[in-house]
């Protein structure tokens, strides 16, 4: 290890404040592995990190990862929980206790046919937001015109994560979001906006740093709501049990009533996985449209696909996606050119390991360099390109990685969420596909991504949705007349 070339903790601060990086950390990956090559050392403060920006690589530490592997020790949000006394969660916990949380919240989050129950639930949401993108364009002077379509989308996920998790709806959704759920979201975004600053400086300064302050308050609000919640929907089982009902429900109830984990460790999971789950899908959503928006073509033969299956005002449920590989091309795509966490981290605890040709100890901190991986040209041919039938089965090229895109992690610790936000990705867009044309911002202005732990848009994201039944009914409405 200790021959790796890469940049001092200076040359680091250098890169990221003086060279402007600190919100494009994704592009400085592609940057350092031009000057390092595919694998560097990074000093970040106390932290040694280990960057590998390509695909055999990356296989190699993921492959050898063990039993319980970690994907960081994750200081700060550690802390905070140490703080205040809470359990940790999936992404916080380590070793045989992660295991075992994670055999507890897996049956009813991976397995297709309880995700498929969820399929109700989130139609729900998604058939109101179908009718808030109706509303936001009757409200705009251009009549066809949405503005800040993440910021729309992000209210989106949040309401359809809570009505699976919680069991509940937030109203995020309203005409006027109620001030708590507006607050909870708003906790959200500040919670990863500080994670990448506090990681920065020793933990022995925190308690004197005003922006840790902040950290802990937008944390106590996110358990605070969490907690609520939870005592709400225990309250609701007492009720049935007392009156000798049948105890019916999802997610929440099926991890009270089974009893597999205390109140304390049910309120840090569920905390967790709500976090999980809004940015991956509202973001992912927000570029797919914004492609399709650049792409009339693609987009046409994708709203082509979705009224073969579904057509007239049948709506689409889980058997139906399964039909329909150019959507789920699309999505794959999407988040090939926009991973929603541009870097991964593993450490290796059990064991000193070989990746390349070097020799790590246990405990090596390993920066997967997704992003870098992704615009690979070796790996994806013209790698700029949104081309989502390179996911197709018979196009797959013979030499495409396996861990080229790897976006939803890999191995057993991979993303708990993920069936539930491929289903709400998958509803979501082939509703609005199917409602609207979604068209670019007249202004022409692009939007590039910026990191903010998480990769989001920079500016906001603004589109034009023509209704598709209006046009029907109007042969002569074309693109260029709106």
């Amino acid at each position: 290890m200790d021959d790796l070339d890469g940049p001092s903790f200076l040359t680091s601060l250098y890169w990221l404040f003086g060279k402007g990086y600190f919100q494009t950390t994704h592009q400085m990956q592609i940057e350092h592995s031009k000057i390092y090559g595919p694998l560097w050392k990074s000093k970040y403060g106390p932290l040694v990190v280990v960057n590998v920006a390509n695909a055999d690589l990356i296989e190699q530490v993921l492959r050898q990862e063990g039993r319980h592997p970690i994907r960081t020790d994750m200081p700060h949000w550690r802390g905070y929980r140490k703080l205040r006394n809470h359990a940790y969660g999936p992404l916080t916990e380590i070793g045989v206790e992660w295991q075992r949380i994670r055999s507890i919240l897996n049956p009813r989050m991976l397995k297709p046919k309880h995700v498929s129950s969820y399929t109700n639930a989130i139609n729900g949401v998604v058939s109101d937001f179908i009718e808030k993108v109706a509303k936001l364009r009757m409200t705009t002077d251009k009549d066809v015109m949405v503005y800040d379509v993440a910021g729309e989308l992000y209210k989106f996920a949040f309401e359809g994560i809570c009505s699976v998790l919680f069991e509940t709806r937030m109203g995020c959704l309203n005409d006027v979001v109620p001030e708590e759920t507006q607050k909870f979201i708003f906790s959200v975004g500040e919670m990863f906006r500080l994670s990448p600053i506090v990681i920065l400086f020793p933990k022995s300064v925190w308690p004197y740093m005003p922006f840790w302050k902040h950290f802990v308050a937008v944390w106590d609000h996110l358990f605070k709501v969490a907690d609520e919640l939870v005592q709400k929907k225990m309250t609701e089982i007492q009720e049935m049990v007392k009156h000798g009902q049948p105890v019916e429900g999802e997610y929440l109830t099926h991890l009270l009533i089974s009893e597999q984990m205390s109140f304390t460790e049910v309120l840090g999971s569920i905390t967790e996985l709500l976090l999980a789950g809004v940015d991956t899908t509202s973001n992912t959503i927000s570029w797919a449209l914004y492609h399709l928006a650049r792409e009339p073509e693609i987009q046409q033969k994708l709203y082509e696909e979705i009224i073969s299956i579904c057509p007239g005002d049948k709506v689409p449920c889980s058997e139906d996606i399964t039909r329909m590989p150019l959507l789920k091309a699309v999505v794959r795509e999407t988040l090939r050119l926009y991973p929603v966490v541009p870097g991964n981290a593993r450490v290796i605890a059990e064991r000193e390991i070989v990746v390349g040709d070097h020799l790590f100890p246990k405990n090596t901190l390993f920066h997967l360099c997704h992003f870098a991986v992704s615009y690979d040209e070796k790996v994806f041919p013209n790698p700029s390109a949104f081309l989502p039938q390179r996911w197709f089965r018979e196009q797959k090229q013979l030499n495409q990685h396996p861990f080229g895109s790897v976006p939803f992690g890999f191995g057993i610790r991979a993303c708990l969420g993920r069936r539930v936000a491929e289903l709400e990705m998958y509803l979501l867009l082939s509703q609005l596909i199917k409602h609207y044309e979604v068209c670019p911002d007249p202004s022409g202005k692009t939007v590039k991504p910026i990191t903010r732990t998480l990769l989001v848009p920079a500016t906001s994201i603004d589109l034009q949705f023509i209704n598709r039944q209006k046009e029907q009914e109007e042969p002569g409405r074309t693109n260029a007349s709106v």
